[in-house]
């Protein structure tokens, strides 16, 4: 998985099956899983599906484009068929993100898909290891577990601690949590990729 990619045709199959299934449970209720021939879309993944909004209320363009998060979800484990794990989350973005109301039939138009797939996680010995802009991290202990993308901080304009402090916020632990020896610490890269 570390050599995985994907051809442009097979990107855009994804982005289409995550709409497709989007549309399918916004519209009748129901999760339609639609299977796939290609070997490459059948391999088992984890996967993330970001949601964005491309206006605001009054119907103007963000000025910074991550001000429309309209949701995120994802699975980490690659113990699922990607075609499938990807409309899995999709809708799953689209409806279960505690941070958001489910979005509506009348918002898909302005919604912009993104879809991260995960390379396996490879633990982190030294924080030197960690590539900012390349590596997601995870940072588990007994008790929490947290994850950020490899495109957070840059966004954000982090430097590797900066990145570090953060994913201890996200998995509900406080700043400085992965210097303690019980946290353990890995990282992946993705292949993103996300509707025109």
């Amino acid at each position: 998985m570390n050599d995985f990619s994907l051809t442009d045709k097979q990107k855009t199959e994804l982005l289409q099956l995550a709409r497709r299934a989007i549309t399918t449970f916004l519209t009748t209720g129901k999760l339609e899983i639609v299977t796939v021939a290609d070997p490459a879309l059948r391999r088992n993944a984890g996967v993330f599906v970001t949601l964005w909004r491309q206006h605001d209320e009054r119907g103007r363009a963000f000025a910074d484009p991550t001000l429309g998060l309209r949701g995120c979800i994802g699975h980490v484990e690659a113990d699922q068929p990607l075609y499938q794990v990807v409309q899995l989350m999709a809708v799953s973005a689209a409806t279960n993100d505690p941070r958001f109301t489910p979005v509506t039939p009348a918002e898909l138009p302005d919604i912009r898909i993104e879809i991260s797939v995960l390379s396996p996680l490879f633990p982190i010995h030294n924080i030197e290891e960690i590539e900012v802009g390349r590596h997601g991290l995870v940072i588990e202990t007994t008790r929490h577990r947290g994850l950020l993308l490899p495109d957070v901080p840059t966004r954000r304009g982090w430097g590797r601690e900066e990145f570090l402090e953060a994913l201890c916020y996200k998995a509900g632990l406080p700043g400085g949590c992965w210097r303690q020896p019980e946290a353990q610490l890995y990282a992946f890269t993705t292949v993103t990729f996300e509707e025109e």
